[in-house]
């Protein structure tokens, strides 16, 4: 989502940094730049005028123009300031003191809220809790059954009642059940509306008031900008918002309400949608959110999401195969595998340090054709083959490619970026960092 103004942001601060010394001038100018780069992200004009006066004080002060590195003095400064914008602490879910703990999520119509639903009740389930999900939207077409599908996939219980139902009442029979099989958690999806609509606002309130909830979340689609920010602001004073997830994350917006929802409307962003699958829900952490922006990666992400995906016993054979240079292209296989299950690659590489500019121009499309093509033609290779590469000749190439629907070309591009990591995991094995990983890495 932040593709556009991270590398305008980069060039920016490339430009700070290969100047040395930096005058007055050249800080006021720099942040000329930042301040259009953040407008045409459609940040809040107010965010962005509160801001850049803070980075502009900082900026100018003695120690940092006199500094040897100016640059990285200012680029630590707007990271700090980025990070309060977005609320510095993470702001995690309240628990009620007697379970169950009841969240309702609220949000217009086509937010996500019953996709976003399923995907907070596994992120639950994966600490272990009991989760009741509650279809309370009685009126779009098939919002029950759509939750009740998605409650079948993830092994999660589903309370329903007939469309003619009460949602209120449904919610109050939802909580007796859940109270019933000891859940401890109870995940409310009530029907998307508009905020200007009266009527439909105060059933919510009555929701509110029947059941008590420890959280009320508004689901908010991040590409609609500034109206996010509105909508919340709406939300929050008719119903009092303890927090917010924004959904397609993933997008190709600006997002500007990711930057700006937080210090308009003072309510905490707790999640982030990044993507269509049952895992692609993330803890909103305010400082990994900036280091994205500004280019700088999310290691610890990108680790958490590893160690949620990855088989362990198969990471524990692929490093003692690792170490003793000892990988083939069953290996290869595998980890392709467990790297599409963490996601897209390119959401992937935009949380490595400085590979985010990799990625430019690629879609998760192009990157996901390519994934296949190497799949198909591992698995038109035999056994052998893939245990011993090297005896792949031409016709062994021929009959690969015919197999998996490709050309011997794209057999050898395979075989020489295999033989590359080859390399590279040698390397590594001794201790030394490849300089050309971004090439080994085929991009």
């Amino acid at each position: 989502m932040f593709e556009v103004l991270t590398e305008k942001l980069g060039k920016i601060f490339s430009g700070l940094s290969n100047k040395g010394r930096l005058s007055e001038k050249d800080v006021d100018e720099a942040l000329r730049q930042i301040r259009v780069a953040l407008l045409e992200a459609d940040v809040n004009f107010k965010v962005v005028k509160s801001f850049l006066a803070v980075v502009r004080e900082k900026a100018l002060a003695a120690s940092v123009l006199e500094s040897l590195t100016p640059g990285q003095q200012i680029i630590k400064i707007v990271n700090d300031e980025l990070i309060k914008i977005l609320g510095v602490e993470v702001a995690k879910l309240k628990s009620a003191a007697q379970p169950p703990t009841v969240i309702m999520l609220v949000g217009l119509q086509g937010s996500g809220k019953t996709t976003t639903a399923s995907k907070l009740a596994l992120h639950l389930k994966q600490s272990n809790y009991r989760i009741l999900l509650v279809a309370a939207d009685t009126r779009r077409p098939a919002a029950i059954e759509q939750l009740q599908v998605l409650g079948r996939q993830l092994d999660i219980p589903v309370y329903a009642e007939d469309v003619k139902s009460d949602p209120v009442q449904i919610s109050q029979n939802a909580i007796r059940k859940a109270e019933e099989m000891a859940a401890t958690w109870v995940i409310i999806d009530t029907q998307g509306r508009l905020h200007i609509d009266d009527a439909l606002m105060m059933e919510l309130v009555e929701i509110k008031e029947a059941v008590a909830p420890s959280e009320i979340l508004l689901v908010a689609d991040a590409m609609t900008g500034q109206d996010a920010v509105n909508i919340a602001e709406e939300f929050n004073r008719k119903l009092g918002l303890t927090g917010l997830i924004l959904t397609k994350m993933d997008g190709d917006a600006r997002g500007g309400a990711a930057l700006s929802i937080k210090f308009i409307t003072g309510v905490p962003i707790k999640f982030l949608g990044v993507g269509e699958k049952a895992n692609s829900l993330e803890v909103f952490y305010p400082d990994r959110l900036a280091s994205r922006i500004l280019g700088m990666g999310d290691v610890l992400t990108l680790i958490e999401k590893a160690e949620k995906t990855f088989d362990k016993q198969k990471m524990q054979q692929l490093e003692s195969k690792l170490k003793k240079s000892e990988l083939d292209l069953n290996d290869l296989l595998e980890q392709i595998r467990q790297i599409k299950k963490m996601g897209s690659f390119t959401q992937i590489m935009e949380m490595v340090p400085g590979f985010s500019r990799l990625n430019k121009g690629i879609s998760d499309k192009e990157s996901l054709d390519r994934t296949k093509k190497i799949e198909a033609i591992i698995l038109s290779m035999t056994k052998e083959e893939r245990q011993n590469p090297g005896i792949i000749n031409g016709s062994r190439k021929r009959r690969i490619a015919k197999g998996s629907g490709t050309t011997p070309g794209d057999i050898n591009q395979l075989l020489n970026q295999f033989y590359d990591i080859q390399k590279m995991s040698k390397m590594i094995a001794k201790g030394k960092m490849p300089r050309n990983l971004p090439n080994l890495l085929g991009r």
